[in-house]
């Protein structure tokens, strides 16, 4: 089994830890990419330890970032083309996302004991591919995670997710609206897909924002964060 690590956050009251935000990058970067917005998430969330694991595989289109799965198979100018095609398209990650999954699962089981917490205390919080997995993995517990906050993703396994849930953690969407590399239209996919399996989702549509995460969208995210405690 591989094993993660990336950089962490104390709690900022100095207290032991009452909940852990993982904070799962997407394709290409590593664990310092969102580890920033901890730091601005503390002091709302003063009890909370942040842990960004850098993803188990080198990135196999950057010598430097890591990847939570190949996409390889993507092609974000077709399926801006044919946005009919999105959902077929997101089901070819399925094998890649259980992988991860067992992996992530193994790295946040450590990181409980470690902080004598369980998954009621988790929130998963994910921008792009690091969104994929967080709600792959969080629908897929005997224990519901708190939430899951997700920028710029999708959902994915939607075909089989009505036999496989296993928790409803309440979730945040964020999308933009000019996303040239997750099409738009992904967030009320995933919306649809959570809804019918009985998640309640929240969706924000950011105009004007393409493939990042906006100080509104932070904002709103700190909002949605502050209402699980």
């Amino acid at each position: 089994m591989v094993h993660l690590d990336g950089p962490r956050l104390a709690t900022l009251s100095g207290r032991p830890a009452k909940t852990l935000v993982v904070m799962l990058h997407g394709y290409g970067a590593d664990g310092h990419d969102l580890i920033d917005l901890g730091k601005i998430w503390q002091t709302s969330l003063v009890d909370a330890t942040f842990v960004s694991p850098h993803a188990p595989e080198e990135c196999e289109l950057s010598p430097y970032g890591r990847q939570w799965f190949s996409l390889q198979q993507y092609d974000p100018d077709y399926m801006r083309r044919d946005p009919a095609q999105l959902a077929a398209a997101f089901e070819k990650f399925v094998g890649g996302a259980r992988k991860a999954q067992a992996i992530l699962e193994n790295f946040i089981h450590k990181e409980l004991v470690s902080l004598s917490l369980g998954w009621e205390n988790v929130v998963l919080v994910g921008f792009s591919q690091g969104t994929m997995v967080g709600l792959f993995t969080s629908l897929r517990q005997k224990t519901a995670p708190a939430g899951v906050l997700g920028y710029s993703g999708a959902l994915i396994g939607s075909n089989t997710l009505d036999e496989e849930i296993t928790s409803r953690p309440p979730v945040t969407l964020l999308h933009g609206e000019e996303d040239d590399i997750l099409p738009y239209p992904s967030l009320s996919l995933a919306e649809k897909g959570l809804k019918k399996a009985g998640i309640d989702v929240t969706t924000y549509s950011r105009p004007g924002l393409g493939h990042s995460i906006d100080m509104e969208g932070i904002k709103i995210g700190e909002i949605f964060l502050s209402s699980l405690f």
